[in-house]
């Protein structure tokens, strides 16, 4: 018997689909497993991510916050190094910048019980309005200060009242006793983003000697905070600043800065300059300018200019009291002597520029003294063209002009002769007076100084001694720079000189009983648009005395006098009052009657 049996409708289809299903289950696991592992392997890298940063990126952060809760490091600041002068008479020394305590008053509000009675007491003791304290004191504020920079006189009253609720910190205060006198040569100490930093004069240019070096107190501590023991203390001590010792004679430097503000005010001036100069050896006697500003207050000052030394920073036009440099060039080369003459005729051409003398006047012939003597433009245009160009800048080079004299302050100015390099007779010319080129009162004091010094250049400098806190001495010695003429065309230019102030534009800078050598200047001021202002002029006179043995080089300068125009009434006789008062001070004997 044939038994047909029923056939799998499906055999293979549903095979293939009962494959598929499994292979699917299987690839949806493998997914499972793999992000299950990707989950694992993220989570293992996020925590090797994390302790990389803590461990190595964030190692000394976290490693100064745990040593910070059994460790204590304490800064030890230095003290800033003084600043003195000396009296010549007794040689006693006195500070120009010093330091002194002061006190931040501060209110603890949370303490304060009586506050109207308290505010009124409290204005009275320090000078100021009781609003000004009541509005200070805000409720559960533990800290608010109410003024800054109070005395100890100040701060004994305050105590011996014993106020509820007013506290004191200690401020170490920068001081300059001798207030606006010397406040642009020894500048101030100021605030910035690097802290407290001298600024300007010598504050800025010694600010790492007077600043010292900080030290510091390392120990550890206890839980409760103590020191754990004193073995384990580690200090090194701060090294104070420096002290220094200026050239300045305080006598002399009150006297000319009080001659300098009368001649100022005097004849309305914009302002006026006044450096004497010890010419044997460079070193600075006096340094004055006006305006000037009070360093004890230089957060009052409006205009941030008069913070720059008009000394060293100032240049300007000299004028006629250039001719005395262009007549050591044509002494010293041989080009001229004092009796050589030339022919005035009022007026030089030099292409299309004519050159005319100030007075406007022809004086027909003419010794190289008499030049001098009347301060002839003509004359000196004589000798620059006979010295030539090349070797008139040469000279020019060497008495220094151009370049900074190397003072110790901050922000010397180089002025400029660059107009002796270019192309054409008419820049030497116009130098030769004075004009087209500028120059700064250190630069004169000290190319005078040459003159004075038998033709030796030397290095002006205002500090006298520096001594290190480890009490090491830095004794300063004069410097020669150059040898820039012989000393016998300087001892011919100073009897030349001599005869400006006997018989020229200078006698008002005389001295009875002494020879004074000196040469006046009426310098014209640049417009910014081209020329020269009409009516506004620098008035200079700078000399030296007496002319055989120079005790003094001195540079006076009045800017934009109002009501007289030239030098030999301004400058002139300011020269003449302080001179006179050197010699005496300086106990030079009369060499005439």
């Amino acid at each position: 018997m044939d038994f047909n049996l029923p056939q799998d409708p499906c055999p293979e289809k549903c095979y293939n689909r009962s494959v598929r299903r499994n292979f699917r289950d299987e690839t949806a696991s493998a997914q499972r497993l793999h992000f299950l592992a990707s989950g694992v392997i993220l989570i293992f890298l996020i925590i090797v991510g994390r302790l990389f940063q803590l461990q190595i990126l964030g190692h000394e952060t976290y490693r100064a916050l745990a040593a910070s809760e059994h460790e204590v490091v304490k800064n030890l600041p230095p003290e800033r190094g003084e600043i003195y002068l000396k009296d010549r008479v007794s040689g006693k020394l006195f500070p120009v910048a010093t330091n002194r305590d002061t006190y931040t008053v501060f209110i603890d509000a949370t303490k304060i019980q009586e506050a109207d009675k308290l505010s009124q007491e409290l204005a009275q003791i320090l000078n100021i309005k009781k609003e000004e304290i009541l509005n200070k004191i805000k409720p559960n504020d533990p800290y608010e200060p109410i003024v800054r920079g109070v005395s100890e006189a100040q701060a004994e009253k305050i105590l011996q009242k014993k106020f509820v609720g007013i506290g004191f910190e200690r401020e170490p205060r920068r001081f300059y006793p001798e207030g606006a006198a010397l406040s642009q040569i020894t500048g101030f100490l100021g605030d910035d983003e690097r802290g407290r930093t001298g600024k300007y004069g010598l504050e800025g240019y010694f600010e790492k000697e007077l600043r010292g070096r900080g030290g510091y107190l390392y120990g550890e501590k206890d839980a409760l905070g103590r020191l754990i023991s004193a073995q384990r203390v580690r200090t090194e001590l701060p090294e104070d600043g420096a002290t220094i010792l200026l050239t300045i004679d305080r006598t002399i430097q009150f006297f000319v800065c009080e001659k300098l503000k009368e001649y100022v005010k005097k004849f309305d001036a914009q302002g006026g300059v006044v450096v004497i100069s010890n010419p044997e050896s460079g070193a600075i006697l006096a340094m004055c300018s006006v305006p000037n500003f009070d360093a004890n207050d230089y957060n009052k000052v409006k205009d941030f200019s008069v913070f720059n030394n008009q000394a060293i920073f100032e240049s300007y036009e000299p004028g006629s009291i250039f001719k005395p440099f262009t007549m050591a060039a044509g002494l010293d080369s041989g080009a001229v002597e004092p009796a050589t003459t030339y022919e005035d005729k009022g007026v030089v051409k030099i292409g299309a520029h004519e050159i005319t003398n100030s007075d406007l006047k022809t004086h027909g012939t003419q010794t190289m003294t008499q030049v001098l003597e009347k301060s002839l433009n003509t004359g000196v245009v004589f000798v620059v063209r006979k010295v030539g160009r090349e070797i008139f800048k040469r000279y020019v080079d060497n008495f220094g002009f151009g370049e900074p004299t190397g003072i110790e302050l901050t922000s010397e100015s180089s002025g400029d002769t660059s107009n002796l390099g270019r192309r054409g007779e008419i820049y030497s010319v116009t130098a030769s007076f004075g004009q087209g080129i500028s120059v700064t009162p250190i630069q004169l004091v000290s190319a005078f100084g040459a003159i004075a010094n038998g033709g030796k250049l030397m290095k002006p400098y205002i500090i006298e001694e520096i001594r290190s806190a480890s009490g090491l001495e830095a004794r300063i010695e004069p410097k020669l720079t150059r040898q820039v003429i012989s000393p016998h065309a300087a001892n011919v230019l100073a009897s030349m000189l001599t005869a400006v102030v006997e018989n020229g534009h200078g006698k008002r800078a005389g001295v009875p009983g002494y020879f004074v050598a000196g040469k006046t200047g009426t310098a014209q001021i640049p417009h910014p648009s081209g020329g020269y202002y009409k009516d506004e002029t620098i008035g200079s006179f700078v000399g030296f005395a007496p002319t055989t043995n120079p005790r003094f080089v001195m540079m006076a300068k009045l800017t934009r006098p109002q009501g007289v125009k030239w030098a030999e009434s301004t400058a002139a006789p300011l020269f003449g009052e302080i001179a006179k008062f050197l010699l005496n001070y300086l106990e030079v004997p009369p060499e005439r009657k």
